[in-house]
Formats: C-alpha cells, sequence, structure tokens
C-alpha cells in the first residue's frame, strides 16, 4: 500500500508539475573549444540544409490549404530547393537526422532497394542517422537494407553512436539478430561520428537515438546505451582527437511533441545542456517545427518537420571566441512556389514501378487505383487528434479493422483500438487510392517479412478496457500518441476530474445495443501488432497504476504477440489493408455520410459538480484518498502535538 501510495503521489505530481510548467528558454555558458580566427582556414560561415523525419515521402503530397487542394513536399522540390540554396552557398552541408523511412509505399521495397537512402545520395545528402522507424523492419529487413544500400556508392553515411553493441551481443536472445545488423553495418561502415569538410571548413558530425525513440522501437532487437552520455564521450573524443571547426550532432530525440510539454524537458534540450560542446542539434522524432533556432548557452537546436513539408536552412559564422553564432535561419517550404526538378522524378518512376510489381500486385491492387469517392471534410494529419475527443477518422478506421475480421475469420472483434501515432494520413474530398488507404496506416513490418503492421487479436477484462479508457482521458494530453480511437468502446470523460479517474460511464456497444462494461468479463480486442505490444507497457509507465495485461482467449497472459496475428487465407491481414477493404467494399462507391460527423462514442463531461467529479471512483480515486486522508490526519496530529508542546511549556513558565 505504501509502495502504491508514493506511486500515485509521485506520477500525479509529475503530471501536474509537466501540466503546468511555464515556457521559458534556458542559458548556459559554456567554454570554448573552436579555433581562434587565426587558426581558421577558409571561410567562417558554416551553410547547413537539414531534414528528419521524412517517413518516405518521396513523391509530392496532396494537401488541402484554404479551400484549394495543392501539391507539397516531395524530393523533386527538395532537390529544387538545395540547389537553390548552394547557388548561394556552395559549400553547404545537407545532413538528415533520422527516420527517413516508413510511411508511404516505397517503403514496401525498403529491404530489397534501399531506395529512400539511394534517393537521398541522388540529392546529395552526405549523412543521416537511425531513427526508430527504420527499425521497425527489424533486424532480418534493416540488415538486407544497410547491404542493398552498401552496393551504391553515393548514399549518405550512417552515422549512430549509442548502440550497446558489447551487451546486446553478449544477450543470447538478442545476440542472432544483433550479430546480422552488426555485420551489415560493418559492411557499410556505420561510424560514432565522422569529419565533413567543406572549403577549409572541418565538421565534427555524430548521431544519436534518444530514449523516447527506443522506447518506440519494440522490434529494435538492440540495446542503447544513455544518449546523453554517449553524446558527451564522442564530443570529449572528438575534442581530443580531431582537428575539428564545429560539431554538429544528428540526434533522434526530439524537442516538443505537443501543446503540453515544455521545451526544457524535452530530450534536446537536457541534450544542448549537458553537452555545451555541441554547436548545433538537428532534432528529428518529433516531428517538431521551429521557426526559429533555440539557443541553449552556445548550442543551437533546429527542426523544419516532418513529411517533407519543409526544408531547413542555417549559417552559422564564427565568433571571436571560436564558437559559432546564429547569422541567418529558414525553413523553405516545400510548396507549389517551387517547381520540381524533373531528374528526380525520373529516378523515382523506377521505383515507383517496382512498388506495384513488387507489393500491391500480391494484393489485387496497384498504387493508383482508386477505392472509392469521398465527399467529407476529414481534418488533415497535422490537425487530426490535437484535442482530445471522437474523431470521424479514427471511427472509420476502427470500423475497418471490425469489418476485415469479419471478412478473414468469420468473427466480429467486441472491441478495436486505434492509436492517434500510427495515423499517418487522413482523406481529401475527391477519389480516394490505394495508396491513400496505405498511407493513412503506412507503418511497421510484418512477422511475414512484408511491409505493414499486422492486426492482432488480444483479450481484456471489462476492468482492464477501463484502463483503456483511461489511458485515453488522462495520459493522452501529455503524450498525444496515445489519444485512441475505439470501435465497440464508447465512454466519457471528464477533464475537471482527478487525473486517472476521469473516464466513467465506460460502456460496450455491440453495433445493436448498449451495455455497462462488466469488469471481470473477457472482451476480444484487435489492434495493430505494434500498438497491442505497447498495451501491455501501460503498467510500468503508469507506475503500475493502470494495469493492462493482454491475455488468450483462456485468459492466460501473452508472451508472443506475433502468435496473435489474424491471417486471412493468404497471409497476415494488414492494418493498411483493412482500411483499403473497408472502403472498397462502399455501396455506391461513395464514403457513407455516417463519418461525417461523431457517434457519442468518446463524450466530454465539462462539468465540476460534485457528483460528476466524485461519481465511479476507480482504485486510483481510493489511493489518492487515501493518501489525502493520511496528510491530513497527520497534519492534525502534528498540530495537536504542537499546540499541547506549547500549553505545557506555557504552563510550565506559569508555574515557575
Amino acid at each position: 500500500m505504501k509502495k502504491r501510495s508514493r506511486a500515485i503521489f509521485t506520477f500525479v505530481t509529475a503530471v501536474i508539475l509537466a501540466a503546468v510548467t511555464v515556457f521559458t528558454a534556458g542559458f548556459q555558458s559554456s567554454e570554448a573549444y573552436g579555433k581562434t580566427d587565426d587558426e581558421v582556414t577558409g571561410t567562417d560561415t558554416v551553410s547547413v540544409v537539414f531534414t528528419h523525419d521524412m517517413h518516405s515521402h518521396m513523391d509530392t503530397d496532396r494537401v488541402q490549404k484554404k479551400g484549394r487542394i495543392v501539391e507539397i513536399g516531395g524530393f523533386a522540390k527538395l532537390k529544387t530547393a538545395i540547389d537553390n540554396v548552394k547557388a548561394q552557398y556552395p559549400d553547404t552541408f545537407l545532413l538528415d537526422a533520422g527516420d527517413f523511412s516508413m510511411g508511404t509505399p516505397y517503403q514496401t521495397i525498403f529491404s530489397e532497394e534501399a531506395s529512400e537512402m539511394k534517393m537521398m545520395g541522388f540529392l546529395g545528402f552526405e549523412a543521416t542517422t537511425l531513427g526508430n522507424h527504420e527499425f521497425d523492419y527489424r533486424a532480418a529487413g534493416l540488415a538486407s537494407m544497410m547491404n542493398a544500400a552498401a552496393a551504391d556508392d553515393s548514399t549518405p553515411a550512417m552515422l549512430i553512436a549509442n548502440i550497446d553493441w558489447e551487451a546486446t551481443l553478449a544477450d543470447e536472445e538478442l545476440r542472432d539478430d544483433a550479430q546480422l545488423l552488426k555485420d551489415s553495418f560493418d559492411s557499410y561502415s556505420v561510424k560514432d561520428y565522422m569529419i565533413i569538410e567543406h572549403n577549409g571548413i572541418k565538421a565534427a558530425v555524430f548521431g544519436i537515438i534518444g530514449e523516447s525513440a527506443v522506447d518506440y522501437a519494440p522490434e529494435s532487437g538492440l540495446l542503447f546505451k544513455d544518449p546523453r552520455e554517449t553524446a558527451a564521450e564522442v564530443v570529449e573524443k572528438i575534442k581530443a582527437d580531431e582537428d575539428a571547426d564545429i560539431i554538429i550532432c544528428l540526434s533522434h530525440s526530439g524537442t516538443v511533441e505537443n501543446e503540453k510539454d515544455t521545451l526544457e524537458k524535452t530530450e534536446d534540450y537536457l541534450l544542448a545542456e549537458e553537452v555545451p560542446d555541441i554547436d548545433l542539434i538537428i532534432s528529428g522524432h518529433t516531428h517538431t517545427v521551429l521557426g526559429e533556432a533555440v539557443k541553449v548557452g552556445n548550442s543551437y537546436i533546429v527542426s523544419c518537420g516532418s513529411y517533407n513539408r519543409n526544408a531547413g536552412h542555417i549559417t552559422l559564422k564564427r565568433g571571436d571566441d571560436g564558437r559559432y553564432e546564429l547569422a541567418s535561419y529558414e525553413l523553405i517550404p516545400l510548396d507549389e512556389s517551387i517547381a520540381g526538378d524533373s531528374s528526380v522524378d525520373e529516378q523515382l518512376g523506377y521505383y515507383r514501378s517496382l512498388v506495384d510489381e513488387k507489393y500491391f500486385s500480391g494484393y489485387g491492387y496497384s498504387a493508383d487505383q482508386v477505392l472509392a469517392y469521398n465527399d467529407i471534410d476529414f481534418p488533415s494529419i497535422e490537425q487530426f487528434g490535437l484535442k482530445q475527443g471522437e474523431e470521424p477518422l479514427g471511427d472509420l478506421i476502427a470500423d475497418s479493422y471490425k469489418y476485415a475480421v469479419n471478412e478473414a475469420t468469420g468473427e466480429t472483434p467486441d472491441v478495436t483500438v486505434v492509436p492517434h501515432g500510427v495515423v499517418r494520413g487522413s482523406f481529401l474530398k475527391g477519389d480516394i487510392t490505394v495508396t491513400d488507404a496505405f498511407n493513412v496506416s503506412s507503418l511497421g513490418y510484418g512477422k511475414d517479412g512484408s511491409a505493414g503492421y499486422p492486426l492482432v487479436k488480444v483479450y481484456l477484462t471489462g476492468r482492464e478496457l477501463k484502463a483503456v479508457a483511461e489511458v485515453d482521458a488522462s495520459i493522452s494530453d501529455f503524450m498525444g500518441v496515445a489519444r485512441l480511437y475505439c470501435a465497440g468502446l464508447e465512454y466519457s470523460w471528464n477533464p475537471h476530474r482527478l487525473i486517472l479517474n476521469r473516464a466513467v460511464d465506460v460502456s460496450f456497444n455491440d453495433g445493436e445495443k448498449t451495455e455497462e462494461i462488466q469488469d471481470d468479463r473477457l472482451y476480444s480486442v484487435v489492434g495493430d501488432l505494434y500498438s497491442c505490444q505497447m498495451l501491455g507497457t501501460v503498467k510500468s509507465k503508469s507506475f503500475g497504476l493502470l494495469k493492462i495485461d493482454p491475455k488468450d482467449e483462456n485468459g492466460e497472459l501473452i508472451d508472443d504477440f506475433e502468435e496473435h496475428i489474424i491471417n486471412d487465407g493468404d497471409g497476415e491481414l494488414k492494418a493498411w489493408y483493412a482500411l483499403a477493404s473497408y472502403i472498397d467494399s462502399f455501396e455506391g462507391d461513395i464514403v457513407p455520410d455516417y463519418y461525417s460527423t461523431t457517434h457519442d462514442r468518446k463524450t466530454k463531461i465539462d462539468s465540476r459538480d460534485i457528483s460528476d467529479l466524485l461519481k465511479q471512483p476507480n482504485n486510483v480515486f481510493a489511493l489518492v484518498s487515501c493518501v489525502a486522508s493520511a496528510l491530513v490526519i497527520l497534519t492534525v496530529i502534528i498540530v495537536i502535538f504542537v499546540r499541547r508542546r506549547r500549553h505545557r511549556k506555557a504552563a510550565a513558565k506559569d508555574e515557575a
């Protein structure tokens, strides 16, 4: 009881502090390590074009902008932007901070063709690092990609410093896959850092993957060292062994993920504070758009957002102390104002044909095939899930899982769950193609060795489904990827209630009627492989306060989620295919008007009425109440003790 009380107090306190911390920029001085002006050879201005979180978005994307559908992003526009910068700064460094893959149909040929790496080489990228999504392909897939990329001598260098090879190779369970990866990394000459020289300026560039990113890579098969400790060690080695002018970190760690975060608590801000000799941190992972470079001491943090919407460009000029100071910073929108480079489209054409030939044909589809017409204003992916509440797009995806599982097995699951973090695209008005459906649910890699997370069937008790609702109601404002969309599970939430006790009126809807959740009943639950794996981490992430233990139909705990992958007869039932086949089934080939609005799957109770604040208390409420009561009692006892002591002293003084 004491441990749980301490846990709830710690957790609640941490969350409250995170929610109320004021956004401020910190400053920290550091001892200059750089060269003086007299020691400098060549120019004293450094130009860097950077990207991160491109997620295989090598083609232009169609988006709605001010009522118009326009084409933005893509490698053709990116090359034009790079060429424009190099026309002014010929010696520009071109760097990427990871998650260059996983997000469009190009990822389906990632392992065999290394299309993303080869196209980055075509554009002139000099170095990149690994993000968490490169590990989605597991050891065999990533190793295969590295070997394919090694055959092309134009691909960028791969830099990552904090893989703990010694510990991983010593782990009996991880050893075989780790050795496969290690061999491919050695073949590619993956390094901790490298020196890139342009016009007399030597840039020491290194890569790290952050703690959050590692948490989001459950299939990596690797162990990692502390990123900031590793960064400090690498920087010291660079200072001791290299004649570097500037130190640049390709960090797949991140800054601000959502409106509840504060910059000072994020990984790359802490990196800049703890390793002050880094001049420039290119910050990936959180898809953050930083309109201004963030200065921490003498270090700068930059981010340009995701999906090739922007390219980042920073110039730094050497100061009198040898450290670099900001000269200019811009985000270059890859919008309709930039013409695409035709040579890029020619290169991409080859890979497009391979996607149809090697992947979509196996599902009876082609990339450009039209599934249905859409006349609904779904939010853009940038606007999707920004606020708590039901989303028609989330409903559509959750419903597609029910449809596809029924088609594949003849049985309809009780509940389907779609976390915000696995939704990677949206639908515009007009024709919905197979590519559009794939892009919405593009993540992952299956046990079968092919792209796309498969759907998995597990069982949860009614009590655990209430915990699922609580994850959405209480945690998702602080961890946006945990925002959930469901079919079969309905609930209300009150933001004014105690955190971890905000979900109420949790019910089960079987499609015909709604009934109260039964705590001890087992309900069948379907989600993608990644999401089901992450359900099992809720207990540890909530200090044991929210307990979710996925089980099989017999109530036995699941050790290997891959054993519960759903098959459709031809192979794994992929999440994207569930969505595509559901849309393909719509009567009249039109998205139903049902998805133009919400249907009380999640209902907000905006009330401070005492009856609404206290109804349906859960175990967390009970624990907090116990802690609060204990504190009150302790306070009363202390007050009584102090008063009595004062009275005794006064009485003794009077007697004297």
